[in-house]
């Protein structure tokens, strides 16, 4: 991930979700309020996030509790699936950022 990502780390968790594509983007047109979706970014990362989202969403407790509230909340299991990658990819860019190891208490 880092070899495609080199800017994690280094970047707000807002750009580093749309700089991958997980960001909700507002598809507005004047008077009118479109959906949004999210789009865009570096797919080979979003790939390789997507996948560690669904192991992380079975074995980790802490983005495992993020999903099923979503989903216990009536959020689509796509949109569940994209919140979680969005939740994953915000501690991987703190953990990076502060040069530490992954712990099940970490905040973010």
């Amino acid at each position: 991930m880092l070899a495609e990502l080199p800017e994690l780390g280094t970047l707000n968790r807002g750009e580093v979700a749309k700089l991958v594509g997980v960001a909700p983007i507002n598809k507005d047109f004047g008077q009118s309020i479109g959906k949004r979706k999210t789009a865009g970014g570096r797919a080979g990362v979003r790939r390789t996030l997507y996948m560690a989202t669904l192991v992380a969403t079975r074995f980790n407790p802490r983005i495992n509790a993020f999903y099923q509230r979503l989903l216990a909340n009536g959020k689509l299991k796509k949109v569940a699936i994209t919140a979680a990658m969005r939740k994953l990819l915000t501690i991987l860019n703190t953990l990076v950022a502060t040069d530490q190891l992954w712990k099940t208490s970490v905040a973010a």
